[in-house]
């Protein structure tokens, strides 16, 4: 007997198994044989939409996703896919409607779309946004971890340090397995300088669950120094491997143009923020030009011109996420708060200037 053809429904399952396994060419394979059978199967045309925004092909994802809308202009995923495609193309206005016909069409209560719908908007750094739709999911589903830790990030990425911390705890209360908000945590408290209670955080994450180097980089650091380990003490050679085991894995070209930004010192400054557009309108300083090497609160020495320092502060902060204007900003409000200090945030050289003149970094004079 010849071999039976899948249904549209098998070949959507199979494409959802091979999806959620990671294998994006795989899904895209069967979702496209499967379309070919069934040129009007609004599932295959859903899946194809997600399996090509997650191969990053949004110009191929959004032609999917409106396919299936013109099947069923009221379908909940598709509207979702194609609100996070057009974030991707710059189109928030558009985004945003589909998103809210979406909510008002009552999947408010729908935990997995309410989640998707947050996360596109923090990809898009639509932090208040995003915020509103977490703390929608955190409200209705009290007793999911991810929503809790969701809010968090976003407080987070709007400068609420406090009510992050209080989220991400929250979070870690209903699911104490939740590795990421458990290492999210430790940064915030690392950056805050509560060193101990970082390490503990950390150290609640098994080193195989570790997928931040940051975070192993920072854990291996307090534990020489709180314990005072020397450096090839055999109880830090797990984290120690980790370690290499995340740098390795980094793509070399990656870091190859990471460093380059950061001698350049243009790391993370995008040409449409007009806001910093001085940086690269005005002629430089001597101290821009100048190479200065400082100690910051931790102790440690960063060296470079102004920009370049800054990016590190920040990225040893791990804010390397962050532009470097927000972070500043974000810097100098809590030192506002702290100590009580004034610290321009506008201009790298005039916010390393003043932190230093203020003393909350040091310059080192070489002798």
């Amino acid at each position: 007997m010849p071999e039976r053809f899948l249904s549209s429904e098998e070949y959507d399952e199979q494409a959802h198994k091979l999806y959620n396994d990671g294998d994006y060419d795989g899904a895209l394979k069967i979702l496209k044989e499967g379309l070919a059978l069934y040129p009007n199967a609004l599932d295959l045309y859903v899946g194809l939409g997600y399996a090509q925004l997650a191969r990053e092909e949004y110009a191929w994802a959004r032609r999917a996703f409106e396919a299936a809308v013109v099947l069923d202009p009221t379908h909940e995923d598709a509207n979702v896919g194609l609100g996070e495609v057009l974030l991707r193309f710059g189109e928030q206005g558009r985004a945003l409607a589909l998103f809210k016909e979406v909510v008002s069409n009552g999947h408010e209560n729908d935990i997995h779309l309410m989640l998707t719908i947050g996360r596109a908007l923090y990809k898009a750094e639509m932090y208040t946004n995003c915020r509103d739709i977490f703390a929608q999911v955190a409200l209705a589903q009290p007793t999911s971890a991810d929503a809790a830790a969701s809010l968090g990030y976003a407080l987070h990425r709007l400068g609420d340090e406090v009510g992050a911390a209080r989220q991400v705890r929250r979070a870690l209360k209903l699911d104490p397995d939740l590795y990421e908000a458990r290492v999210y945590l430790g940064h915030l408290l690392y950056d805050r300088g509560d060193w101990e209670a970082a390490l503990r955080e950390f150290e609640q994450v098994p080193p195989l669950e570790h997928w931040d180097a940051l975070g192993v980089w920072r854990l291996i650091e307090l534990k020489r120094t709180l314990w005072h380990m020397n450096e090839g003490d055999p109880r830090l050679s797990p984290w120690a491997e980790r370690l290499h085991k995340l740098e390795d894995s980094h793509d070399p070209i990656d870091r190859l143009l990471s460093e380059v930004e950061i001698q350049l010192g243009v790391g993370d400054v995008s040409v449409d923020d007009s806001s910093q557009l001085e940086l690269f309108e005005r002629s430089p300083s001597s101290t821009d030009r100048d190479s200065l090497t400082v100690r910051l609160t931790d102790g440690h020495l960063v060296s470079g011109n102004s920009q370049a320092i800054v990016c590190q502060m920040r990225d040893r902060s791990g804010f390397s996420h962050e532009p470097l204007l927000q972070y500043m900003r974000r810097f100098a409000e809590r030192w506002h708060e702290q100590r009580g200090v004034e610290i321009p945030f506008t201009d790298p050289e005039v916010f390393v200037r003043a932190a230093i003149q203020v003393g909350l970094i040091t310059l080192e004079v070489e002798g």
